[in-house]
């Protein structure tokens, strides 16, 4: 699960996707994006919605987001 403005910022540089383009994605102003992200370590506050359209936008790109202990991420290889 998105959690932290950092783990975004990673799930990001790992997918390739600029900010607008992952707005875009998810059907949400890039301004949300970057509120997200200027969150930092910390947990990201906003709406729910627009924070699962940011993840499954990311998801679809490859993107899986793990939560074991402390927020993380990694690029999953296509197909698997």
């Amino acid at each position: 699960m998105l959690t932290t403005g950092n783990q975004l910022k990673a799930a990001r540089a790992l997918a390739g996707v600029e900010q607008i383009e992952l707005a875009d994605a998810a059907k949400v102003h890039v301004n949300t994006i970057r509120a997200m992200e200027a969150s930092g370590a910390n947990g990201i506050s906003g709406r729910a919605q627009n924070v699962q359209a940011v993840q499954r936008a990311l998801e679809e790109r490859g993107i899986e987001f793990l939560n074991h202990g402390q927020p993380g991420v990694r690029l999953i290889a296509a197909g698997g």
